[in-house]
């Protein structure tokens, strides 16, 4: 494989990032290539100790959800970061999936119980003295706002519990990366390691 083979591999498999996160990994390693040309190193050659340029695509995409997640902290980057792990390989899914659909279930019944429940304590406050006559006003006033700041309190709980729930995904990507880089690269250098 050439250089331009290697780098329109790469470039697709980058497809969806942001235009300078691509541009960024394009030029790293368009540089690998011109280090090597330097050196007197064929394209080939040089295609060959780089790798596979999908699977370094990939990699590259999973690093981009956990970072976009550390930097971000929203859904959106949440939603990034699961499926930057989840990318890594098809084992994992199998291994993952059950747990991550019990927990990411969990949490979204724990926030729809949040909702559920404020909206209750807010209908309770508002109507409730007018619904319900043999009951003091106070009291209901009351219990509409002890419901609300419970389910307040559920929410809260379940968005801690989901934003540790991305962080041990994050940490868990990292910690795939680092323990199958050394299995995936070529033994003849990783990548930044090309020396005349």
């Amino acid at each position: 494989m050439n250089r331009q083979d290697f780098i329109t591999r790469l470039r697709a498999g980058l497809r969806g990032l942001p235009p300078p996160a691509i541009a960024e990994a394009v030029a790293d390693y368009e540089a690998h290539f011109a280090e090597a040309r330097a050196a007197g190193r064929g394209e080939d050659e040089v295609a060959a100790a780089l790798g596979d340029p999908d699977r370094l695509a990939r990699e590259l995409r999973a690093e981009a959800g956990l970072k976009r997640w550390e930097a971000e902290r929203n859904p959106s980057a949440a939603a990034s970061a699961v499926f930057a792990v989840l990318g890594l390989g098809a084992i994992d899914i199998l291994i993952l999936l059950p747990i991550l659909l019990w927990i990411g279930g969990t949490l979204l019944a724990l926030f729809i119980a949040a909702v559920a429940g404020f909206g209750v304590g807010a209908v309770m406050m508002v109507a409730g003295p007018f619904a319900v006559h043999a009951a003091p006003v106070a009291a209901l006033i009351l219990a509409g706002l002890g419901l609300m700041a419970g389910a307040a309190s559920l929410g809260a709980v379940a968005a801690i519990g989901a934003i540790g729930f991305t962080n041990a995904l994050v940490w868990y990507g990292r910690l795939h990366l680092r323990l199958l880089r050394p299995a995936l690269e070529p033994a003849a250098f990783a990548p930044g390691e090309i020396t005349a």
